[in-house]
């Protein structure tokens, strides 16, 4: 592959990419410096690249991989509590949870910091899933485990989420 078709799949692949791991990160310069990573990898490894999946497939999990890594290195979770977060988000909530991406990009900082409070792992497979709109296939190849694993991961982030949403929900009526 010459240069410039690469350069052409990162233009193509790149927004989805970068969008993917600002959403796992939350911090824009690292999200921006995982994706450059990420594309880093992939060129470095084309030639392990079988085709077995596509490019967009195999880029994202490199992606995945090296936002995995930057996330059990740098603990990124926030300590704060689900009573402050209730106390001034309870009615954004809604959004985060709801079926629609465009709803849970309401309010985008409470959607990252209840998204933040779930395992790197269940926040990756739940991104993927909700705002990349992969199926459970894809997922799983992307994060190189099985589909239950990524059924599960999902069922739990849902889970976890709706719990959030019902402590919210108490914390707004009081």
């Amino acid at each position: 592959m010459s240069d410039e078709e690469f350069e052409a799949l990162v233009r193509e692949h790149g927004p989805r990419v970068r969008a993917l791991c600002a959403s796992v990160l939350r911090d824009p310069a690292e999200a921006e410096d995982a994706a450059q990573d990420a594309f880093l990898k992939a060129y470095r490894s084309l030639s392990r690249f079988k085709g077995d999946a596509s490019f967009g497939t195999w880029v994202h999990r490199i992606a995945v991989n090296v936002c995995l890594d930057r996330l059990r290195a740098g603990a990124r979770r926030r300590a704060e509590s689900l009573e402050t977060l209730g106390e001034r988000d309870a009615p954004a909530l809604s959004a985060l949870i709801e079926p629609s991406t465009e709803a849970a990009c309401a309010d985008r900082d409470l959607a990252e910091r209840l998204l933040a409070r779930l395992t790197p792992e269940q926040r990756l497979a739940f991104t993927l899933c909700e705002r990349e709109g992969l199926s459970y296939e894809e997922i799983a190849e992307a994060m190189a485990c099985s589909l239950d694993s990524v059924k599960a991961r999902i069922k739990r982030a849902r889970a976890e989420l709706l719990e959030m949403a019902r402590h919210f929900s108490r914390t707004d009526r009081v």
